[in-house]
């Protein structure tokens, strides 16, 4: 049976230390939703990169979680989540600000974005793995549909601001100014987090345990049950098309349709209402059609609107893109409220750094590789056809979910035993246990 997701969010908010981590997750994703925006305006607009490099820095951006993606899933575990976490957002804070520090000295180079993105990447895949190990910590299971739900809901509030308040910002001030304020987001997120008073006691070492017993022990967990295979390579298949929509988008806003900044962050926040509105929907979704169903229903019913990307043009032709955005980001946000809480509920608490990490790594390997894809493309025949090849990639991104055993099942299972309730067949009426808004 899948968790409820009864357990309120105001409920969650009387508690001090869920408010602490929901504030820094808003500080930190406001900051990083201005980079967003920012980060490639720099190479854009400052250093006139070519859409192939402005790829590459995409690309940097997520290779971390390719490059070192497994094994931090056991260093997370042998760690206490909650310090690492914090020193993760320190050293993202450092990175971010070396950038206005190297305009103001007038030597910023691509070089540089490089670098900081990949900084910044390998701690956000500490942090990240931290973050998801942390909450069943600090959250009782049957409420962790309703935290993820909180998290989400903060986190698309914070990246319905972001983007605007970065394309206002660079217009204002210049793209690698805004940039102070993801390095200002990220301390903040740190201070918050250092005010959470839950004792963490740090994971007792496992005699005999190697690093390489550890990742294959991880692999093993995720590819040995059938529905974490499928949703881990759905995920990283519709992963790989949104890293070509990441690399590309910025090219095409600004070369294209000749956006300014301002209008620019405008059309990103509309993924992100989308998100917010996801994310607010997720619970309520899972209850009247089930926790598993919705998982391809959110990919199968939203996917389409993508082709709006491609066939967006100047004036008011413009708003298909951000209709395309906000409607595919609704979809995955409902998408991965059910999934995560899913895993967080399937996975040992001893196993939950490795899960993620090794989840990460499948789902967010292909980040990469989709940013340079995209690049390519749009290098060598335009933006709009990068986008073109993106749109017709989200419409098969439903599919392994349609031929596994999601298809036909209501509700997710809660045991970790890949055969147990695996091939349950759907029920009909509704979950006594889930209310129905």
């Amino acid at each position: 049976m899948s968790p409820s997701p009864r357990a309120a969010p105001s409920g969650l908010l009387r508690m001090r230390d869920f408010r602490l981590l929901l504030a820094g997750a808003a500080a930190g994703q406001v900051g990083a939703q201005v980079t967003l925006v920012a980060l490639p305006l720099v190479a854009v607009l400052e250093l006139k990169a070519p859409a192939f490099q402005v790829g590459l820095l995409t690309a940097a951006e997520t290779a971390a979680f390719l490059l070192i993606g497994l094994p931090a899933g056991a260093w997370v575990d042998r760690m206490r989540k909650l310090s690492l976490m914090i020193r993760a957002d320190a050293v993202r804070s450092l990175a971010m600000a070396s950038v206005p520090l190297g305009a103001a000295a007038g030597v910023l180079t691509m070089a540089q974005l490089y670098v900081v993105a990949l900084v910044t990447g390998v701690a956000t895949v500490f942090f990240d793995v931290a973050h998801q190990s942390y909450l069943p910590q600090l959250l009782p299971r049957e409420q962790l549909v309703s935290g993820n739900g909180a998290l989400e809901t903060v986190r698309s509030s914070a990246q319905v601001a972001g983007p605007g308040l970065g394309g206002g910002l660079v217009q204002l001030v210049g793209a690698h100014l805004a940039i102070v304020a993801d390095a200002i987001g990220y301390a903040l997120s740190a201070v918050f987090l250092l005010a959470i008073r839950r004792p963490e006691n740090k994971p007792e070492p496992v005699p005999g345990a190697s690093l390489r017993k550890e990742v294959a022990e991880g692999l093993r967990f995720v590819l040995g049950h059938p529905l974490l295979r499928v949703i881990a390579g759905t995920t990283g298949l519709g992963n790989f098309f949104t890293a070509m929509l990441m690399a590309t988008q910025t090219i095409f806003l600004v070369r294209v349709l000749d956006l300014p900044p301002a209008a620019v962050g405008v059309m990103l926040s509309a993924s992100a209402v989308g998100g917010l509105a996801g994310a607010l929907c997720a619970g309520r979704l899972a209850g009247r059609f089930g926790q598993a169903r919705v998982i391809w229903l959110s990919a199968l019913a939203t996917g389409p609107f993508a082709l709006l990307w491609p066939l967006s043009g100047k004036g008011a032709a413009a708003a298909l893109f951000a209709v395309a955005s906000g409607v595919v980001f609704f979809g995955a946000v409902v998408y991965n409220v059910a999934q995560v809480s899913f895993r967080q509920t399937l996975c040992p608490e001893r196993l939950l750094g490795r899960m993620n990490a090794t989840l990460r790594f499948l789902m967010w390997g292909t980040l990469p590789l989709g940013a340079l894809v995209g690049g390519a493309i749009a290098d060598a025949f335009g933006a709009r056809s990068a986008l073109w090849v993106c749109a017709i990639g989200f419409l098969v991104v439903p599919l392994p979910l349609l031929l596994s055993p999601l298809r036909r099942m209501r509700d997710l299972p809660d045991s970790a035993d890949p055969d147990e309730d695996a091939h349950r067949p759907a029920t009909t009426g509704r979950d006594e246990n889930v209310p129905v808004a």
